[in-house]
């Protein structure tokens, strides 16, 4: 049954309460149209978010759509990030047997001050780490060193023939400069080099 003046008159009211309950009545109705009118927005958008969503979803299976862009971007990004963060362990190995093969050239009483010229010349990548974080294969490495780089070997505190006078056999190419050996690229030779010319690196 509709609420009209009619029927609220027929119950006795005066026109002062029923104009009051006609007002009370349409404020009720206009919210309620209102929450309704909303619900239905909301249903429209809900509606189109489902289908972009839907979209969105048939791209990234499908590979097309600026799903494909964004995924390619995703994946060069990731790519990126795997090759640095592989670099840096890398990086970190290195010099992780850096350190370690300096410790071995002390150890076999190589002059510190051509530690640093060894170690500019020496291929870490040649070498690795066993389990304990030490020098794999130490006594052939040992073996190296006193043949590579006998003449730099010191005795009872005093640097080796080297330090004065090129080893025995050092009959090599003679350099004027230290520089002039380090633009050496073949390691090998550079290495020999080196050996035949201790004086340079003094």
């Amino acid at each position: 049954m509709a609420l009209t003046r009619k029927f609220l008159s027929g119950m006795g009211l005066t026109t002062e309460q029923v104009d009051a309950i006609i007002d009370e009545h349409s404020e009720t109705v206009d919210s309620l149209k209102e929450q309704r009118d909303n619900y239905k927005s909301d249903a429209e958008k809900l509606k189109k978010v489902q289908s972009d969503y839907d979209s969105l979803k048939k791209q990234v299976e499908d590979g097309t759509g600026d799903a494909a862009e964004w995924k390619e971007k995703y994946e060069k990004e990731h790519k990126a990030f795997d090759e640095y963060k592989k670099a840096e362990e890398h990086k970190a190995q290195v010099e992780a047997i850096k350190d370690a093969y300096t410790k071995l050239l002390k150890e076999n009483n190589v002059g510190e001050k051509h530690i640093t010229s060894i170690l500019g010349v020496t291929n870490f990548d040649d070498m690795k780490l066993d389990a304990d974080g030490k020098l794999d294969g130490v006594d052939k490495l040992t073996e190296t060193i006193k043949e590579q780089w006998g003449g730099f070997i010191t005795t009872t505190g005093t640097e080796g023939a080297g330090v004065e006078t090129p080893p025995s056999g050092g009959s090599g190419t003679k350099y004027s400069s230290r520089a002039e050996i380090m633009k050496i690229t073949d390691t090998a030779k550079r290495q020999e080099a080196i050996k035949n010319n201790p004086e340079l690196f003094n």
